[in-house]
């Protein structure tokens, strides 16, 4: 067989020299499209489903929670197993699927299994599943430089502007918002006034809830117009609003929220806080990169991005990157890529050297260019980004590639001295 492949490969030069163009020609389109970034994904193929029933027990969401989503998510095809995690107020449960499993196949699978799931859960509890990304997803960190301005209001510029600007790049997943306070109306009840005014604290809830809303109208026809009835003003705008919702009536006179509780403005309940190098506390977002997108691509789009936001932030706040993934993928490249470079400098020396033949040696030096950029089809192929790890793989192989040529090289060398002796034997014997 090899013999063969080499008397068809002497035979037809010209086509061996066309097929070695064609695929250094595809590698070097590969290496531009190559995915770039610093570590390889090793992180397990699974899909996250996240619970919140707030103020629950870690026992309670365990057993009406987490156990019920654990034993109905196990049967799902391609599945290895299934974890389930249970805290105060929270539930995880994290599906592992099988490696060679699409990870959207996987989480339509989890998502039509919940939605028979839901109903076995309390009401109002509603579990839903976690962004697109991986282990190694977090790409970028930032924070708010704001000099004077509250943590609540540096929370809201950064969850009702900067995170969704942020997550309209492309190959962003999500913008995991953290620090400071999310602004909330809190209503502190005196349970001996609603006792007074014979009031339970269900019809509280619902009042507050019913009053937090607007009502649609229909449309009618007068004079040959149409006109359509809506309602102004029916949710809540401020705190006057809420202490003036009305309870009941008693001989005439309403009994309001502000009759029977206090109402005021205050940040929710907060398990941590976030703190920027011992200097306080500060308030960002992580960017979480979507499942198989290239990191430096998308970590370049979101620095574009960040620029386009900050001119419609207010005065003196700006961006602060804490924490950037591109500066460890360039310095890993650029060091691989060096080492590449100073290998082929250094084995085409030495094969000139040794074989002393220009002719040997150009037929094995031109192989390490077109074998490397081969090397970038399959990683593509095969969707594995250019990483610390498959081009260190790469520039180890470079003597590996080198040894088939000088050892062929070598073989044809003798073979051919052989022959030439043998002929020369013969003219002296005629």
């Amino acid at each position: 067989m090899i013999e063969k492949l080499i008397d068809f490969s002497l035979k037809n030069r010209l086509l061996v020299l066309l097929v070695a163009a064609g695929l250094l020609g595809w590698g070097l389109y590969s290496v531009r499209t190559s995915k770039v970034d610093a570590i390889p994904d090793l992180s397990e193929n699974q899909v996250i489903v996240f619970t919140e029933w707030m103020g629950r027990s870690p026992q309670i969401i365990e057993d009406q929670v987490t156990y019920p989503l654990v034993t109905n998510l196990q049967g799902l095809p391609g599945v290895k197993y299934v974890r389930g995690s249970s805290m105060f107020g929270m539930s995880f449960v994290y599906v592992v699927f099988e490696d060679d499993k699409d990870v959207y196949w996987a989480r339509e699978r989890v998502l039509e299994k919940l939605n028979y799931a839901s109903r076995l859960l309390p009401e109002g509890v509603l579990p839903t599943i976690g962004p697109d990304g991986t282990g190694v997803g977090h790409i970028l960190w930032y924070t708010l430089e704001a000099p004077g301005m509250d943590l609540g209001e540096q929370r809201a510029i950064q969850d009702w502007y900067v995170k969704f600007a942020l997550q309209n790049v492309e190959g962003v997943a999500e913008i995991a918002s953290f620090g400071g306070y999310q602004k909330q109306y809190e209503v502190t009840i005196d349970p001996n006034k609603l006792s007074y005014y014979g009031i339970s604290l269900p019809q509280v809830v619902q009042a507050v809830r019913s009053n937090n809303n607007e009502v649609g109208g229909r449309k009618f026809e007068m004079s040959d117009i149409g006109y359509i009835i809506k309602t102004d003003g029916g949710y809540i705008q401020d705190i006057d609003d809420l202490e003036n919702i009305s309870l009941k009536t008693e001989n005439a006179t309403p009994v309001r929220v502000k009759d029977v509780a206090t109402v005021q403005m205050t940040g929710e309940s907060r398990l941590g806080i976030f703190d920027l190098n011992g200097e306080g506390e500060a308030v960002g977002g992580i960017v979480v990169m979507r499942y198989g997108e290239n990191a430096a691509e998308v970590i370049e789009h979101v620095k574009k991005k960040m620029t386009e936001v900050g001119r419609g932030l207010p005065e003196g706040v700006k961006f602060n990157i804490v924490y950037d993934r591109s500066g460890l993928i360039n310095e890993s490249i650029s060091s691989i890529k060096n080492t590449l470079i100073e290998e082929m400098i250094v084995v085409s020396l030495v094969v000139i050297v040794f074989l002393f033949h220009w002719r040997s040696a150009v037929s094995i030096i031109v192989q390490i260019p077109i074998t490397i950029a081969a090397s970038f089809i399959l990683l593509n192929a095969f969707g594995i980004t250019s990483n610390i790890m498959s081009l260190t793989g790469i520039a180890l192989a470079i003597g590996v590639i080198v040894d088939n040529g000088i050892i062929m090289a070598e073989n044809s060398y003798k073979h051919l001295s052989e022959r030439y002796a043998e002929l020369n034997e013969e003219r002296k014997n005629s």
